[in-house]
């Protein structure tokens, strides 16, 4: 009997993810919010099942009933659901080699608070640069503990606003296993304990232990997310341009990351000629071979591409070229030909995009049956932060019941 009763539990909790994920879909890809009777069907559950799920979660704080609707069909009016906005949180921050930052998402997708603070941690100390960020992490969660999450008129929501988790996303070869950082090289940190050294830095990350991924990883989980649409989940080789060149492989939707997540380390494949695709593209040696300083940043390299200055657009189309070609090497091994340009490489987009469809068309091996294809990135500025708290918001829909509480765990 108690073997019965487990099995019944696991189901209801199942079909309970099952009616929240249809409903954060459909908001998370603009389609018309669904009824009750809609996810019913779409799920295949009775009507009465759906509704009592959606009862839970609307008492819950992670569905909300929009205002009813006529239909066709004789009876009441349908009542639209669709993500509950300001009342579970999800913190996404990052630790770069340029900057450091946070932002904070509701089931909405809805951004509640963020902030980016520049710097240079090149070679920089593991504790400094984590116990700043554990300021801006618990700057962020006091904020919104204070004010409460802002709603679509800029006013604060009532109710206390939960925090489901913290997602740190960092530029390097992380550890799935546990939260280690095994090599970051542009930091110069090596088999550093993050997730340790983060407990100690900051209030938010003590209580809320931070799961860590790699940055590329992550921003290609968010570009995912924006692509995804009604019936169809994207594949594609992201490639993210940054002080180092980071690659992510996204198959149907879903992020393929390797045995020990570290699949897509693009920037350290080597270019023919003993350099790495990094020390050729990434975005020192494009400030380099445009004759800018790399302290000049990516704003500057921009500037002076859209000046035509002397040199500049012969050089990205140089590292454009050799971009192409590393990524033909990708597209040839796992068969997939549409490639997303993001990070440096977005900004970039109108003097890199050319140079790297020729070298695909050129180099893939079935480009004359299945032709390779580029695009730019679509999920915004400092998309592994997004990426991040996407990651916690996954979290929430495996497993609603545990937030379905009253409150405790309010930031």
């Amino acid at each position: 009997m108690k073997a019965t009763a487990a099995r019944q539990g696991s189901l209801r909790e199942h079909n309970l993810g099952l009616v929240l994920r249809h409903v954060l879909d459909a908001a998370a890809t603009g389609t018309t919010p669904p009824s009750r009777a809609d996810v019913a069907a779409a799920t295949g559950l009775t009507r009465a099942t759906v509704s009592s799920l959606v009862d839970r979660l609307v008492a819950g704080g992670l569905v909300a009933e929009l205002d009813p609707v006529p239909t066709q069909r004789a009876g009441r009016p349908a009542v639209p659901l669709t993500a509950a906005a300001g009342t579970l949180a999800a913190l996404g921050a990052e630790v770069n080699v340029d900057y450091l930052g946070v932002r904070v998402l509701d089931l909405s997708r809805g951004v509640l608070a963020e902030h980016v603070e520049h710097g240079d941690f090149r070679g920089s100390d593991p504790t400094d640069v984590l116990t700043r960020l554990g300021a801006l992490v618990d700057t962020a969660v006091d904020t919104l503990a204070v004010t409460g999450a802002p709603d679509a008129d800029g006013e604060a929501t009532r109710g206390p606003l939960r925090l489901a988790g913290v997602g740190l996303a960092l530029p390097g070869l992380v550890d799935a296993r546990g939260g280690t950082l095994r090599y970051a090289p542009n930091l110069g940190w090596r088999d550093v304990d993050v997730a340790a050294l983060a407990a100690g830095a900051s209030r938010t990350f003590a209580t809320h232990p931070p799961r860590l991924a790699n940055e590329a990883d992550l921003a290609a989980r968010a570009e995912a997310d924006v692509r995804r649409a009604p019936g169809s989940r994207p594949s594609f080789v992201y490639v993210s341009g940054e002080i180092g060149v980071g690659g992510a492989l996204v198959l149907d939707g879903d992020l393929f990351s390797g045995r020990h997540g570290w699949a897509g380390e693009l920037g350290h494949t080597l270019v023919g000629d003993g350099r790495t695709l990094e020390q050729v593209a990434g975005q020192d040696a494009l400030l380099r071979a445009a004759g800018l300083d790399p302290h000049d940043g990516l704003d500057a390299l921009v500037a002076a591409a859209a000046a035509d200055a002397p040199g500049v657009r012969d050089a990205l189309a140089a590292a454009g070229a050799v971009l192409g070609a590393a990524l033909a090497n990708v597209v040839n091994l796992v068969d997939v030909g549409h490639v997303v340009l993001g990070g440096t490489y977005a900004s970039l987009a109108d003097h890199v995009r050319g140079p790297v469809l020729a070298a695909l068309h050129r180099h893939v091996i079935g480009a004359p049956w299945a032709e390779p294809t580029v695009d730019v990135a679509r999920a915004g500025d400092h998309a592994a932060m997004t990426g991040a708290a996407l990651t916690v918001l996954r979290r929430v829909v495996a497993d609603p019941s545990a937030w379905l509480v009253d409150g405790t765990d309010a930031v």
